[in-house]
Protein backbone atom coordinates (compact mmCIF):
# COMPACT_ATOMS: atom_id res chain seq x y z
CA UNK A 1 0.00 0.00 0.00
CA UNK A 2 0.91 3.65 -0.14
CA UNK A 3 2.89 5.21 2.66
CA UNK A 4 1.10 7.67 4.97
CA UNK A 5 3.05 10.57 3.40
CA UNK A 6 1.78 9.52 -0.05
CA UNK A 7 -1.81 9.62 1.20
CA UNK A 8 -1.27 13.03 2.80
CA UNK A 9 0.22 14.46 -0.40
CA UNK A 10 -2.53 12.88 -2.49
CA UNK A 11 -5.18 14.39 -0.21
CA UNK A 12 -3.49 17.80 -0.27
CA UNK A 13 -3.31 17.78 -4.06
CA UNK A 14 -6.94 16.68 -4.34
CA UNK A 15 -7.99 19.47 -1.97
CA UNK A 16 -6.07 21.97 -4.10
CA UNK A 17 -7.81 20.63 -7.22
CA UNK A 18 -11.16 21.48 -5.63
CA UNK A 19 -10.32 25.14 -4.99
CA UNK A 20 -12.00 26.01 -8.30
CA UNK A 21 -15.42 24.72 -7.21
CA UNK A 22 -16.70 28.09 -5.89
CA UNK A 23 -16.36 29.51 -9.42
CA UNK A 24 -18.22 26.65 -11.07
CA UNK A 25 -21.87 26.96 -12.05
CA UNK A 26 -24.81 24.63 -12.37
CA UNK A 27 -26.20 23.77 -15.81
CA UNK A 28 -28.86 26.35 -16.67
CA UNK A 29 -31.54 23.78 -17.46
CA UNK A 30 -31.03 22.27 -14.00
CA UNK A 31 -32.19 25.59 -12.55
CA UNK A 32 -35.43 25.77 -14.56
CA UNK A 33 -37.53 24.25 -11.80
CA UNK A 34 -37.15 24.50 -8.03
CA UNK A 35 -35.70 21.42 -6.34
CA UNK A 36 -35.66 20.32 -2.76
CA UNK A 37 -32.42 18.75 -1.63
CA UNK A 38 -32.82 15.19 -0.38
CA UNK A 39 -29.81 14.16 1.73
CA UNK A 40 -30.77 10.48 1.40
CA UNK A 41 -29.89 10.80 -2.29
CA UNK A 42 -26.25 11.41 -1.41
CA UNK A 43 -26.08 8.26 0.71
CA UNK A 44 -27.78 6.22 -2.00
CA UNK A 45 -25.39 7.69 -4.57
CA UNK A 46 -22.36 6.73 -2.45
CA UNK A 47 -23.61 3.17 -2.02
CA UNK A 48 -24.06 2.81 -5.77
CA UNK A 49 -21.00 4.62 -7.11
CA UNK A 50 -18.53 3.86 -4.29
CA UNK A 51 -17.98 0.21 -5.25
CA UNK A 52 -17.26 1.27 -8.83
CA UNK A 53 -14.30 3.33 -7.65
CA UNK A 54 -13.04 0.38 -5.61
CA UNK A 55 -13.37 -1.91 -8.63
CA UNK A 56 -11.09 0.32 -10.70
CA UNK A 57 -8.61 0.62 -7.82
CA UNK A 58 -8.44 -3.18 -7.68
CA UNK A 59 -8.06 -3.32 -11.45
CA UNK A 60 -5.11 -0.93 -11.13
CA UNK A 61 -3.58 -3.17 -8.44
CA UNK A 62 -3.89 -6.17 -10.75
CA UNK A 63 -2.26 -4.32 -13.65
CA UNK A 64 0.60 -3.16 -11.43
CA UNK A 65 1.03 -6.64 -9.93
CA UNK A 66 0.74 -8.82 -13.02
CA UNK A 67 1.59 -6.59 -16.00
CA UNK A 68 4.34 -4.48 -14.44
CA UNK A 69 5.52 -7.13 -11.94
CA UNK A 70 5.34 -4.69 -9.03
CA UNK A 71 4.93 -7.69 -6.74
CA UNK A 72 8.02 -7.71 -4.56
CA UNK A 73 9.50 -5.44 -1.87
CA UNK A 74 12.03 -4.28 -4.46
CA UNK A 75 9.19 -2.91 -6.60
CA UNK A 76 7.02 -1.43 -3.87
CA UNK A 77 7.97 2.09 -4.99
CA UNK A 78 6.59 1.31 -8.45
CA UNK A 79 3.37 -0.08 -6.99
CA UNK A 80 2.99 2.93 -4.69
CA UNK A 81 3.64 5.40 -7.51
CA UNK A 82 1.12 3.70 -9.78
CA UNK A 83 -1.55 3.62 -7.10
CA UNK A 84 -0.80 7.23 -6.11
CA UNK A 85 -1.26 8.48 -9.67
CA UNK A 86 -4.38 6.42 -10.43
CA UNK A 87 -6.01 7.34 -7.13
CA UNK A 88 -5.35 11.05 -7.53
CA UNK A 89 -6.42 11.19 -11.16
CA UNK A 90 -9.58 9.14 -10.70
CA UNK A 91 -10.83 11.14 -7.71
CA UNK A 92 -10.04 14.41 -9.47
CA UNK A 93 -11.74 13.44 -12.75
CA UNK A 94 -14.85 12.11 -11.03
CA UNK A 95 -15.73 15.66 -9.95
CA UNK A 96 -16.36 16.49 -13.60
CA UNK A 97 -18.48 13.36 -13.98
CA UNK A 98 -20.82 14.04 -11.06
CA UNK A 99 -21.19 17.82 -11.34
CA UNK A 100 -23.75 17.51 -14.15
CA UNK A 101 -26.44 15.18 -15.43
CA UNK A 102 -25.08 15.79 -18.93
CA UNK A 103 -22.04 14.30 -20.64
CA UNK A 104 -19.06 16.07 -19.05
CA UNK A 105 -16.62 17.94 -21.28
CA UNK A 106 -19.04 17.51 -24.23
CA UNK A 107 -22.47 18.79 -23.16
CA UNK A 108 -21.36 20.56 -19.99
CA UNK A 109 -18.00 22.00 -19.04
CA UNK A 110 -16.89 23.19 -15.66
CA UNK A 111 -15.90 26.82 -15.21
CA UNK A 112 -12.34 27.71 -16.18
CA UNK A 113 -11.02 27.93 -12.59
CA UNK A 114 -12.21 24.38 -11.86
CA UNK A 115 -10.81 23.09 -15.15
CA UNK A 116 -7.45 24.72 -14.42
CA UNK A 117 -7.27 23.52 -10.82
CA UNK A 118 -8.24 19.93 -11.61
CA UNK A 119 -6.12 19.50 -14.71
CA UNK A 120 -3.20 21.31 -13.09
CA UNK A 121 -3.28 18.83 -10.21
CA UNK A 122 -3.62 15.92 -12.66
CA UNK A 123 -0.45 17.09 -14.40
CA UNK A 124 1.44 17.59 -11.14
CA UNK A 125 0.28 14.20 -9.82
CA UNK A 126 1.41 12.41 -12.98
CA UNK A 127 4.85 14.07 -12.79
CA UNK A 128 5.56 13.46 -9.09
CA UNK A 129 6.84 9.86 -9.46
CA UNK A 130 9.45 11.09 -11.96
CA UNK A 131 10.59 14.01 -9.82
CA UNK A 132 13.18 14.29 -7.06
CA UNK A 133 10.26 14.80 -4.66
CA UNK A 134 8.71 11.49 -5.74
CA UNK A 135 12.03 9.69 -5.48
CA UNK A 136 12.63 11.14 -2.01
CA UNK A 137 9.23 9.71 -1.04
CA UNK A 138 10.28 6.25 -2.21
CA UNK A 139 8.36 6.31 -5.48
CA UNK A 140 9.84 4.81 -8.61
CA UNK A 141 9.40 6.30 -12.07
CA UNK A 142 6.51 4.69 -13.90
CA UNK A 143 7.08 3.00 -17.27
CA UNK A 144 5.52 4.76 -20.25
CA UNK A 145 3.30 1.74 -20.87
CA UNK A 146 1.70 2.30 -17.47
CA UNK A 147 0.10 5.48 -18.78
CA UNK A 148 -1.57 3.58 -21.63
CA UNK A 149 -3.08 1.21 -19.06
CA UNK A 150 -3.99 4.17 -16.86
CA UNK A 151 -5.72 5.92 -19.74
CA UNK A 152 -7.71 2.77 -20.48
CA UNK A 153 -8.66 2.40 -16.81
CA UNK A 154 -9.67 6.06 -16.43
CA UNK A 155 -11.71 6.14 -19.64
CA UNK A 156 -13.46 2.93 -18.59
CA UNK A 157 -14.13 4.43 -15.16
CA UNK A 158 -15.61 7.54 -16.76
CA UNK A 159 -17.78 5.51 -19.15
CA UNK A 160 -19.12 3.25 -16.39
CA UNK A 161 -19.75 6.28 -14.19
CA UNK A 162 -21.73 7.91 -16.99
CA UNK A 163 -23.74 4.72 -17.55
CA UNK A 164 -24.50 4.33 -13.85
CA UNK A 165 -25.38 8.02 -13.64
CA UNK A 166 -27.90 7.59 -16.47
CA UNK A 167 -29.40 4.52 -14.79
CA UNK A 168 -29.52 6.34 -11.44
CA UNK A 169 -31.36 9.33 -12.95
CA UNK A 170 -33.91 7.07 -14.65
CA UNK A 171 -34.50 4.99 -11.53
CA UNK A 172 -34.61 7.76 -8.91
CA UNK A 173 -35.78 10.66 -11.12
CA UNK A 174 -33.10 12.96 -9.73
CA UNK A 175 -29.38 13.57 -9.64
CA UNK A 176 -27.98 14.55 -6.25
CA UNK A 177 -30.69 17.14 -5.73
Amino acid sequence: PMLPIHILIQNLLYDISQLGIPWDSVDEDFLLKPRQWDPSGVGRFMLILGPLSSFFDILTFLVLWFVFKANSPLCQGLFQAGWFVEGLLSQTIIVHMIRTIKIPFVQSRAALPLMLSTFGVILIGAIIPFSPIGHSLGMQSLPKAYFLWLLLILISYMLFTQLIKGWYIKKFKSWLA
